[in-house]
């Protein structure tokens, strides 16, 4: 039985343990004359249940399709013949990928060696057997857990605590694993980012004018000494961002104090969707709409009052940008300015003040620290961004601050730096990861700073 199959089996097992060891609690709360009798109410009892059965065997089945395929891979290649055993881990990899092509039929046996076919027919044999043995365990300790669990269940069983500390303990696992997952993330990009700055002084990377980092392939290249420096990236980034925050903030926070405070319900119930609708577009879309008709629209405007306005600039890029992020923007403020309690509006009312006073001098400053959160999460979107770039505003490296010319962003030029077959140990290709560092520690400033304006403002409001 493959693993897929056998997870909806242990799946069917766990749901009738539940209704077992429930149905056990309450034949027992009934011979003792109702449910007060026992400890805990008879659905605990159930995932009490469940838990045991569910749970150890989920662990094994998951241990044993990780580790499967290596084990059994390993096993295969030990058996080959001494002359066909491969030396390095690529030609480890090479054969191994052969041998279950064989076994799989994707190749042919025709003229292959005796070797390998032999090899090909001991690793299905092995898979067979590891299916079989897997089917087997996890069954068996899944009957086991349930029966052993609907053993234990008695009218003074705290099942309640054991469930809610199995729940707990699951809750710090998950907590743990997205620490641990962004940690392994920084420290990856950390590390490949020294290897870097190994090669190219952190100061000419910070400070430098000019990026041009195909240059610096091989250092036996004319003109291989290679321009990392950053500072052009940095500022397309902030240009493009800026334009897209001057459309983005007024339009989504406007629109979010309208649909919260001034809308009828029945416009509130078909703008708000209508709204959100722009989340759920594709960038590329928005990169097709930039390039193809934002774009040469500014271009003919620009031309018609003697201005000189690039093909791709940051403008057209920026403005369409921030029309994809209002939706990030007006969702959450509409969220935080209804949270706001209706009892501090009656009471501004009651003291004489309008709506539109109340809505300045009460609820904005109330929800000001939920608006300013929704604003960083806006920018974060917009320094983030690829693809919008990548069609209307280009992949020059352009030091201005001219909204007009064609820039890049630090995305852009990470995805530029990783596309195709590359070489890990050049410092072209680790400059993507120290340009990922850069954006890391770019955004945690800037969460950092918004932390910090939200409990300004919080203090003076309280």
């Amino acid at each position: 039985m493959h693993a897929t199959d056998l997870f909806f089996l242990l799946v069917g097992l766990t749901v009738l343990a539940f209704y077992m060891g429930r149905g056990k609690a309450s034949q027992i709360a009934q011979g003792l004359g109702g449910i007060r009798n026992l400890h805990s109410l008879p659905s605990y009892y159930g995932h009490y249940t469940a838990l045991y059965c569910g749970f150890p065997a989920l662990l094994l089945l998951c241990a044993w399709s990780i580790f499967e395929g290596p084990v059994i891979i390993g096993m295969v290649m030990d058996s080959l013949p001494s002359d066909l055993r491969p030396s390095g881990s690529v030609e480890y990899k090479l054969l191994a990928n052969k041998i279950s092509n064989i076994s799989l039929g994707i190749l042919p046996t025709i003229n292959q060696p005796d070797a390998l076919i032999t090899a090909a027919e001991t690793l299905q044999r092995y898979s067979q057997l590891s299916r079989w043995s897997m089917t087997a365990l996890v069954s068996s300790i899944a009957l086991l857990g349930l029966m052993w669990a609907r053993s234990m269940i008695v009218a003074e069983l705290r099942a309640r605590q054991r469930v809610e500390t199995a729940v707990r303990y699951a809750l710090f696992a998950c907590a743990c694993v997205a620490i641990f997952t962004t940690l392994g993330i920084v420290l990856s990009v950390l590390f490949e980012s020294l290897q870097f700055f190994k090669s190219v002084p952190v100061a000419d990377f910070i400070f430098g004018l000019e990026w041009s980092p195909q240059m610096a392939i091989r250092a036996d290249q004319v003109g291989s000494s290679g321009s990392f420096g950053a500072v052009p990236l940095f500022v397309g980034t902030l240009l493009v961002s800026v334009v897209a925050m001057f459309v983005a903030v007024p339009i989504g926070l406007m629109s979010a104090i309208y649909l919260a405070e001034y809308a009828h319900k029945s416009v509130r119930a078909y703008a708000k969707p209508a709204l959100e609708i722009l989340a759920g577009i594709p960038t590329v879309v928005y990169g097709f709409f930039a390039a193809l008709t934002v774009a040469p629209f500014l271009r003919n405007v620009g031309e018609s009052y003697g201005l000189s306005v690039s093909s791709e600039s940051a403008l057209a890029a920026g403005l369409v940008m921030g029309v994809m992020i209002i939706p990030f923007i007006s969702s959450l403020a509409d969220d935080v300015i209804t949270a706001v309690p209706q009892a501090m509006r009656d009471g501004s009312l009651a003291m004489g003040a309008t709506h539109s006073e109340t809505v300045r001098r009460v609820v904005i400053p109330a929800a000001l620290p939920g608006i300013v959160a929704g604003i960083m999460l806006a920018i974060s979107r917009a320094i983030g961004e690829t693809m919008i770039v990548v069609m209307a505003s280009g992949l020059a490296a352009n030091m201005t601050f001219n909204p007009l010319d064609s820039v890049t962003t630090v995305t852009v030029q990470i995805v530029t730096l990783l596309t195709g077959d590359q070489e890990f140990d050049s410092a072209k290709t680790l400059a993507a990861f120290a340009l990922g560092l850069m954006l890391f520690l770019i955004t945690l400033i800037l969460n950092i700073i918004a932390l910090q304006v939200v409990k300004r403002f919080r203090e003076q409001y309280e």
